[in-house]
């Protein structure tokens, strides 16, 4: 009985570090007639700014089901537009060495969703689609460590720095700071140093500003 359970168990562990070395492609499968066209992007996750590819598979079903082969020549008379909103711009596909997949080079520049316009015919079938593709995203998902997480540790400092100057005042107000009640020196000085760091806090910001 133990070996069955060991048995078991190590089939389970197979099953899972199989899941875990085959990729996950977000790619988009459409279909026109018998043809199968899938649309995705080559380096996933997609990053604003990283050259990439969209890569294309476009195949015909097979003579046996379940099975299925390459279309070759499919972009000689299929032209291929990508669309970010109202922008769009003409690409030119390369043929991949397995035949039915295709690619065409490029640099997204903005986070969002991209679309790939077909139009033309597929072997004298009409062809006019757009095929959605997974969203371009900012370079925070790749960061490391984070670009953000020394600005979070400024906005951090100036925040506690601004609330104990407000404590200062406050105390100051109310009597609890011990100054003389004459408006002496003493007084005029800890005023003094009170707008010297309000001045420094407020200087820091500045910074903080420019340097985003």
């Amino acid at each position: 009985m133990d070996i069955v359970k060991i048995i078991l168990f190590v089939f389970i562990g197979l099953l899972f570090s199989i899941g875990m070395i085959i990729p996950s492609f977000a790619h988009t499968t459409v279909h026109v007639e018998e043809y199968s066209i899938e649309v995705g992007w080559g380096i996933e996750p997609p990053v604003v700014g990283i050259r990439n590819e969209i890569v294309f598979k476009i195949t015909e079903s097979g003579e046996n089901e379940g099975t299925y082969s390459g279309v070759t020549s499919v972009f000689k008379d299929v032209d291929a537009t990508v669309m970010f909103g109202g922008i769009s711009k003409k690409i030119d596909i390369n043929s991949d060495p397995r035949p039915g997949y295709y690619f065409s080079p490029i640099i997204p520049t903005k986070i969002g969703t991209y679309m790939v316009e077909l139009k033309g015919e597929l072997r004298g079938i009409p062809i006019d689609i757009k095929i959605p593709v997974e969203d371009i995203e900012s370079t925070a998902v790749l960061d490391f460590p984070p670009t953000n997480s020394e600005g979070t540790a400024d906005v951090t400092a100036l925040k506690n720095a601004i609330s104990s100057l407000q404590q200062d005042v406050s105390k100051l107000k109310s009597g609890k700071t011990s100054v003389p009640s004459d408006g002496g020196a003493a007084y005029d000085f800890a005023i003094f140093g009170l707008s010297i760091a309000a001045a420094a806090i407020i200087l820091s910001i500045i910074a903080l500003i420019k340097r985003k």
